[in-house]
């Protein structure tokens, strides 16, 4: 178990002043079965924004504000203090619980329940040299194959920050050969889906520093993993190359990045922008 405080400030500055703007915020951990969010508030500046939530489709938790007044600069600082008993669990042993068959997965009323989660989009369509990797890549059960898929792809991809960017996809990572956390998860789900097998992306947060003392406030990541049903759901963490722990955080699953895109709007004005994100971490427990 561990206890976990996160403070994710967001802050755009403008090169013209901005007159009007409207985002979408999913920067507030969920509570699930495997973690509880103990506290959570979201500040945005200038303060005249004028903000609702709403859960979307997904279940994640979605914070809209609209900003009408000319504006150089916004930022938006989201905090939580997240309980998390999430412990590892290992895929493809004893943990990995009753596994369907290829018969059983590809049955209408599978399909139908994980609709979601079986057509590729385009952030997971694999290059077709990629797919025909992965085919071959098919064994005697759904498990087997998955674990294969999870070593093909710690040996296909290396993780590289800077050669990619948010507007990438599965095939363009895979072509370089190198890319980040997001890159790395697209990749996973698209080989996943290309055999037929559920999967679906993550959002988050990971305190990267499994050592550092209590209380000390360490930077963090956003980060992204991915999760696959074979009878059950299962998460791997494709960057660290281990299932999801208590130092995961989730905040949202979707079909790709854009479903949980954890900052989006559009802006009247600004003539481009300067970014800057910081993401600080620190364990209580």
């Amino acid at each position: 178990m561990s206890r976990l405080y996160i403070s994710h400030r967001t802050r755009y500055d403008y090169n013209n002043r901005v007159s009007t703007s409207y985002n979408e915020a999913r920067m507030t951990p969920l509570t699930d079965a495997s973690q509880v969010t103990l506290e959570s508030s979201i500040t945005i500046t200038p303060q005249q924004a004028t903000a609702m939530a709403y859960r979307d489709y997904w279940g994640s938790r979605v914070s809209t504000f609209d900003i009408h007044v000319p504006h150089d600069a916004m930022e938006v600082l989201a905090t939580a203090t997240v309980e998390v008993h999430r412990s590892p669990e290992d895929p493809f042993g004893e943990d990995a619980g009753e596994v369907v068959t290829w018969e059983q997965l590809e049955s209408m009323e599978t399909i139908h329940e994980f609709s979601d989660f079986l057509p590729q989009t385009r952030l997971s369509t694999l290059t077709e040299e990629g797919a025909e990797q992965v085919r071959r890549l098919r064994t005697g059960d759904p498990n087997s194959s998955a674990k294969a898929i999870i070593d093909w792809l710690a040996s296909t991809m290396t993780y590289q920050p800077g050669v990619t960017s948010v507007q990438f996809g599965a095939a363009e990572a895979l072509t370089s050969g190198q890319g980040v956390c997001q890159d790395l998860a697209h990749i996973g789900i698209g080989a996943l889906r290309t055999l037929g097998i559920p999967a679906r992306y993550v959002s988050g947060y990971i305190h990267p520093r499994p050592d550092a003392p209590l209380r000390e406030k360490v930077a963090g990541q956003s980060h992204a993993w991915l999760e696959w049903w074979d009878g059950s759901w299962h998460s791997w963490d494709p960057t660290n190359h281990k299932p999801a722990g208590d130092l995961h955080v989730l905040v949202g699953r979707g079909r790709d990045y854009r479903d949980v895109t954890p900052l989006k709007g559009i802006v009247s004005g600004g003539g481009g922008s300067a970014l800057n994100v910081e993401v600080l971490i620190t364990r209580y427990a």
